[in-house]
């Protein structure tokens, strides 16, 4: 199925079961998997906005709108998001501290759900994670560990930093105080509490993660691997479907889920 460009746009589609859906990104990897994901649920694709194009009229027709385009464009996504009354699911990555604040500013006035991942079985392992750390000591070491395919541009990914802050929550406090991302050198012993990150690229990985408990003589992990991209797709579908018809807020996936 081809996706449909601003030129084709139709008008805002009558009230029906499933809300129309317009995608910003629609010609990349994920934005086509949407699509097929659209289509394979019974859902309605209000169209499709790309890089260079106006996001507004898409925003204007379509209930809810999925981003996963690029951190440069979240901006003016927002925007227009804003003005039409348009929730937003965003699983854009590699976002910044700017961009989390327009996206808290955004959600003073629509729905808005943004996620590292909008796999189903990952937002159960984030909650997993969370559970794990609340109920394990400070002096089990928490290591995650991310491996994507070659043309990932961001790392760690957002998905290992979203299980990060499942670790940081479950422990009480926040990523930030608690997150190493690199180890090289002679960088000196661990320090106990910390969350520990590394990143591997190569091949058409779609996304494996690992979280790693390590405590005096075992270890739990907690593993999830992506094997095709449409179990992002199909979470992404379903988390626009449950948003449409929510209240201007800050949502995430595990909402989606009722966790």
């Amino acid at each position: 199925m081809q996706t449909t460009t601003l030129s084709t746009l139709p008008d805002r589609p009558a009230p029906a079961l499933q809300p129309a859906i317009g995608i910003y990104g629609s010609a990349g990897r994920m934005g086509r998997a949407i699509v097929d994901a659209i289509e394979a649920a019974g859902a309605t694709l209000a169209g499709g906005v790309d890089a260079g194009e106006d996001p507004a009229p898409l925003a204007g027709i379509a209930d809810v709108l999925v981003d996963f385009s690029t951190a440069s464009a979240i901006e003016a996504h927002l925007a227009a998001a804003r003005a039409a009354g348009t929730g937003i699911v965003i699983g854009t990555t590699g976002l910044s501290p700017h961009h989390q604040s327009l996206i808290d500013d955004a959600a003073a006035d629509i729905a808005v759900l943004q996620t590292g991942n909008t796999s189903l079985g990952v937002t159960l392992l984030g909650i997993l994670v969370r559970d794990a750390a609340a109920r394990l000591g400070p002096d089990w070491d928490i290591e995650i560990v991310e491996m994507h395919h070659r043309h990932k541009v961001d790392a760690p990914s957002g998905t290992a930093l979203l299980l990060g802050e499942a670790a940081a929550k479950g422990r009480g406090t926040s990523l930030l105080e608690l997150r190493v991302d690199s180890r090289a050198g002679l960088v000196g012993a661990r320090s106990e509490g910390t969350i520990g990150f590394a990143s591997l690229r190569g091949g058409s990985v779609i996304g494996d993660h690992s979280v790693i408990f390590a405590g005096e003589g075992e270890r739990i992990e907690l593993n999830h691997r992506g094997d095709d991209r449409s179990i992002f797709a199909r979470g992404a579908v379903r988390a626009a479907v449950w948003l449409a018809g929510q209240p201007a807020g800050r949502y995430r996936m595990g909402d989606v889920l009722g966790l």
